[in-house]
């Protein structure tokens, strides 16, 4: 059998990597933006450059469109420029709907990674002391709220 004196450098050891484990996870997760919140920027960016070319797109079409019924007299103008200005707000109506509907999804996506990380930090419960702190921190590293 081992004395008390071999046995306490291990115990020293393990005591020290557990500590440097922990803050390696806590310089992690104070130092970079979690991939869910740059996934989200980019998607945000994606969908007002989408938005952008859909309305610059219906406006053109317009344009186009108002040329054509320059060609046309009276009623039959008036009707082809209507007809044009409504082709236009519809378009613009539905990139409108699009942005909206992007931007209610990352917030779903949000509101996920929130449940998500209470789930993570209630089974850190049933841990404790070092390794219950520990997983308490890789939960904030993986769900970064």
């Amino acid at each position: 059998m081992l004395d008390e004196h071999t046995q306490a450098p291990g115990r020293i050891w393990r005591e020290r990597l557990l500590t440097a484990g922990a803050a390696v996870v806590l310089g992690l997760t104070l130092s970079s933006v979690s991939p869910a919140d740059e996934l989200s920027k980019e998607a945000k960016a994606q969908a007002k450059a989408e938005y952008k070319a859909a309305v610059d797109k219906a406006d053109a079409d317009y344009k186009a469109a108002k040329e054509r019924c320059d060609d046309l007299a009276g009623n039959d103008k008036d009707v082809c420029v209507k007809d044009a200005k409504a082709e236009q707000t519809r378009a613009k109506a539905d990139a409108k709907a699009m942005n909206k509907s992007t931007k209610a999804s990352t917030e779903a996506g949000k509101e996920t990674r929130q449940a998500e990380f209470k789930v993570a930090k209630e089974k850190c419960e049933s841990l404790a002391g070092n390794a219950k702190d520990i997983c308490e921190k890789e939960a904030e590293a993986k769900y970064h709220q």
